[in-house]
C-alpha cells in the first residue's frame, strides 16, 4: 500500500495523540497483549514483570515506567498500521541497524526514545 506524504503525517500524528490520550493503564494492557508481561517490563525499566500485571489492574507507576510505555505504546500503534503483531514484536527485539544493531526495546529501556521512533520511521519507509 502506497500512501501520500499528507496520509502518512496524518498516521504519525494519529499514533502521538493515542499516546496521549490513552491512560497507563490501557497502555500497559495493550503493550501486555502485544508483547507479554517480560518484554513490557523490560522495556519500562523495571526488573519483575509482575509489576506489569499490577499496571494492568490500574495500580501507579513511576513517572519514569510511564514515560518508557508511552514511547513503546506510540511506536508500537504506529507499526501496527504496516505490519502484523508477530512482525511488530520481531523488529522491537530483533538487532537493529538503525540503532548500531542494538534491539528498539533495550533503547526505549535506556530513554532513547527518539532514537527508537527514528529507527521505526525508517522501517516503516523501508516497507
Amino acid at each position: 500500500m502506497t500512501v501520500g506524504p499528507r496520509e502518512d503525517t496524518d498516521r504519525k500524528t494519529r499514533a502521538h495523540d493515542e499516546s496521549v490520550r490513552s491512560d497507563p493503564q490501557e497502555i500497559t494492557v495493550f503493550l501486555q497483549e502485544l508483547f507479554g508481561a517480560r518484554l513490557v517490563a523490560h522495556m519500562a525499566g523495571v526488573g519483575d514483570f509482575k509489576r506489569v500485571h499490577k499496571w494492568v489492574k490500574g495500580e501507579g507507576m513511576s513517572a519514569a515506567s510511564e514515560s518508557r510505555l508511552r514511547a513503546a505504546y506510540q511506536i508500537a500503534w504506529r507499526l501496527l498500521k504496516h505490519d502484523s503483531p508477530e512482525t511488530v514484536r520481531a523488529w522491537f527485539i530483533g538487532m537493529n541497524p538503525q540503532l548500531d544493531y542494538e534491539a528498539p526495546a533495550d533503547a526505549i529501556r535506556d530513554d532513547r526514545h527518539r532514537q527508537a521512533m527514528v529507527a521505526a520511521e525508517a522501517f516503516v519507509d523501508g516497507a
